[in-house]
């Protein structure tokens, strides 16, 4: 069993781009408890309007994600913002030992009920419970926009991750083309609501979520922030015209232990 902490203060593919940005579009400022309440209001159906609102394509983009990692039997992965442990599943179907991590205990319970095969662990992402170089890889979906500091965050999961090892992220992005822009901005800011009232009991969560991926910097800076914390041989893949990205960055093979 991987040890847990006192709670604490490349080789990328063709179709993934690099590059650098020019400009920024927003930052958030979120507290985390805030988030963690909110996702506690909505965990019961969280999985249900996953499907609704990307018309069953959240299925895919996991899948595109467990083949980012390229997880192998035994290897330790981290699961942030793990929610329910969908995704966590798909990783310990895979023969890893996967340990799902999410501040919103309303998420972990139901996790559990649903997952009992999981371990799963309360943390937060930004001071991780976990020691120096534990993980082979660690993921977050869809989680990293709604850290309070998406910066500090990523370079708690770099002390975290083994020399050699990597991460990916995979988050609503921006996308590519204009004229679509247009269509989807309309659908995050009308459509999901509407869903949300229908098939949530928390419509302003939803809001919050529409709001936030329009505030969220785009491809290139992303993975600017990524190396400003560390990591490195980043690259990143669009999915459906950037609707979501794929960030994938790998941790030096001689990088020393992290303080």
């Amino acid at each position: 069993m991987l040890a847990i902490l006192p709670h604490r203060r490349g080789r990328p593919q063709t179709v993934w781009k690099t590059g650098r940005v020019l400009t920024t579009r927003a930052t958030l400022d979120k507290h985390h408890a805030d988030v963690a309440s909110m996702f506690d209001g909505v965990a019961k159906r969280y999985d249900l309007m996953n499907q609704i609102m990307t018309m069953g394509a959240v299925d895919t983009w996991r899948d595109l994600v467990v083949d980012a990692v390229e997880p192998e039997p035994g290897q330790v992965i981290l699961d942030l913002a793990a929610g329910t442990g969908t995704s966590s599943a798909t990783f310990a179907a895979r023969g890893a030992q996967v340990y799902p991590t999410d501040i919103s205990t309303g998420m972990l319970v139901v996790g559990k009920q649903r997952q009992p095969h999981l371990h799963f662990v309360a943390g937060d992402a930004t001071c991780l419970p976990y020691a120096d170089n534990s993980f082979d890889a660690v993921t977050i979906s869809y989680g990293l926009r709604n850290v309070e500091d998406p910066q500090k965050a990523l370079r708690e999961m770099l002390r975290v991750t083994k020399p050699g090892g990597r991460v990916v992220i995979c988050e609503f992005s921006y996308p590519t083309w204009a004229p679509f822009r247009h269509v989807y901005t309309k659908y995050l800011l009308a459509a999901i609501p509407a869903m949300a009232k229908l098939a949530s009991s928390n419509r302003d969560a939803y809001d919050y979520l529409a709001e936030s991926i329009l505030a969220w910097p785009d491809q290139p800076h992303l993975a600017d922030m990524m190396a400003e914390a560390g990591w490195q041989a980043i690259a990143w893949r669009n999915v459906c015209g950037g609707v979501v990205a794929l960030h994938r960055g790998w941790k030096g093979s001689d990088e020393k232990e992290m303080a």
